[in-house]
């Protein structure tokens, strides 16, 4: 049930927004209906997702949107793949993967980096996306399953799978 870049901006249902920074042991959720939002932010298990279909429910429930309201999501492309986005894909939800190296950052100073912060931008850069805005960063191209079996057995990345927004 992927949507079309189109269906994103002529819908204006309510929707929830969410940003997975994916870990080894844990995942960070971050959740917001709307840019003024401060983001809601949870701690699950890695790979646990029945954890994040329940966070999904609780968060539609703070941000008081109905229990049909269209879920935005994004993760960045990396190790695990793309079974994350098929299964986000398969429950309903229109989720995106982002070539992290797309990602805008402040190069003039340090900056604080942990999984938290990296969510909670993740999810504003989502809300900004929905919002109209065209070169937030650049959408991976998601394989078929054969294509990436294919290439992660030849031991290639799937690097170009990167698409152009």
């Amino acid at each position: 049930m992927t949507a079309t870049r189109s269906q994103h901006f002529t819908d204006r249902r309510p929707a929830l927004h969410l940003a997975i920074e994916l870990g080894w042991s844990e995942w960070k959720l971050a959740f917001a209906a709307a840019p003024a939002d401060a983001p809601r932010l949870r701690t699950v298990g890695a790979r646990n997702t029945q954890a994040v279909l329940q966070e999904i429910a609780r968060a539609k429930q703070r941000f008081c949107l109905p229990a049909d309201a269209l879920v935005f999501c994004c993760y960045e492309a990396g190790r695990d793949g793309f079974w994350l986005h098929r299964w986000l894909d398969a429950q309903g939800l229109h989720n995106l993967v982002v070539d992290s190296a797309s990602i805008e950052t402040k190069r003039r100073r340090r900056r604080a980096k942990n999984d938290r912060l990296d969510a909670a931008k993740l999810v504003s850069m989502l809300l900004r996306y929905h919002g109209g805005e065209q070169k937030v960063w650049s959408v991976v191209q998601v394989p078929s399953v054969e294509d990436e079996d294919r290439l992660v057995d030849r031991g290639q990345e799937v690097s170009h799978f990167r698409g152009q927004n």
